[in-house]
């Protein structure tokens, strides 16, 4: 009795494997534990391995790879709809084994040993730009207390901490003096390491061709591009640039009923990482049209003039996705289409 398609479960310690024969039958329905698993599926025969995509999804549908199994991903919320009834692991496992046979259903590409490396620098860079952030809104407020006001932005919080550092205290009580040359310490800090994260990115940059060819579009620049190599890889698991912008939460929610259209708000069902960066992306090119209108296309500038500054970095930002699936597909430069 050859099995051919199974259900697993991920986990940290505990795994169920759910797997059924080509009629349908269930062949076995047990839980493993993580030093039995590759062991188990190194007897088993080349199979259908369906697993949920999550954070160790990717590492072991590289390991089944290897042993000659067919390895697919599939996203939680697509599963659920499979679950019978209750909530357990044996049940999660079949509803995975149903799940990935379905032909409609939609997978997640699998992630290379290379992509989950840039990532990882991304996601440490991510943390330390956010600690950054909270650090500087917190000594906005407690030097607000003393009626001292840092200018906007992050680059004068920065400033106001080196000059703490280099001997200008403000006057403040003595405890407080000593609180904020800590606080400055940790703020200077933070941005020399914020710089080299920039600085390793823009070093993994240059080695990827697609990261290179993505940078020629408008408002992408070296983050981006790598950390949208690094998510979606070649782009060819989706079938047209409207799909990969669906997948980044950009395009609007459709609530259509009875033969009338309703769109609303975009999704944000993607990943808000990538979304986030290209949103920033083509908030820097409308700063750049109010100094250099001539360099951009007209068809932003008519955007603009017709719905608010926000509505319309959305919107360039949907734009330039499909604009990247285009190039990352094709292979190619980005270029411009001319009147």
């Amino acid at each position: 009795m050859q099995v051919t398609t199974v259900g697993l479960d991920l986990a940290k310690n505990i795994f169920q494997v759910h797997g059924i024969t080509a009629d349908g039958t269930v062949a076995f329905n047990r839980a493993l534990r993580r030093a039995q698993l590759l062991e188990f599926f190194e007897k088993l025969e080349p199979c259908l391995i369906g697993m949920e995509a999550c954070g160790s999804g990717h590492h072991w549908a590289r390991q089944f790879q290897k042993l000659g199994h067919e390895a697919r991903l599939m996203p939680a919320m697509y599963v659920k709809a499979y679950v019978k009834r209750g909530k357990s692991d044996a049940i999660d496992a079949e509803a995975i084994c149903e799940a990935v046979t379905r032909p409609t259903m939609r997978f997640v590409a699998i992630k290379s040993e290379e992509q989950q490396g840039v990532l990882f620098l991304h996601r440490a860079r991510d943390m330390v730009v956010r600690q950054r952030t909270q650090l500087s809104n917190m000594l906005r407020g407690l030097l607000g207390e003393f009626g001292i006001v840092i200018a906007q932005g992050v680059g004068s919080a920065v400033k106001f901490a080196r000059a703490v550092l280099d001997g200008e205290r403000p006057n403040i009580p003595e405890v407080a003096v000593d609180v904020l040359a800590n606080l400055s310490n940790q703020m200077v800090a933070l941005h020399l390491r914020i710089l080299w994260y920039d600085k390793r990115l823009q070093l993994e940059a240059r080695q990827d061709p697609r990261v290179m060819l993505l940078r020629t579009i408008p408002g992408v620049g070296p983050i981006t591009a790598s950390a949208i190599v690094a998510t979606a890889g070649d782009g060819h698991q989706f079938r047209n640039g409207r799909e990969f912008a669906a997948w980044l939460g950009l395009t609007p929610l459709n609530r259509s009923s009875g033969g009338k259209e309703k769109l609303g708000r975009i999704s944000k069902m993607g990943d808000r990482y990538v979304r986030r960066l290209l949103v920033a992306g083509m908030t820097a090119r409308l700063r750049q049209m109010k100094i250099n209108p001539e360099r951009v296309d007209p068809w932003a500038i008519a955007l603009l003039e017709r719905k608010s500054p926000r509505l319309a970095t959305v919107a360039m930002a949907n734009k330039t996705a499909r604009i990247v699936w285009a190039v990352l597909t094709r292979n190619e430069y980005y270029r411009p289409r001319v009147a």
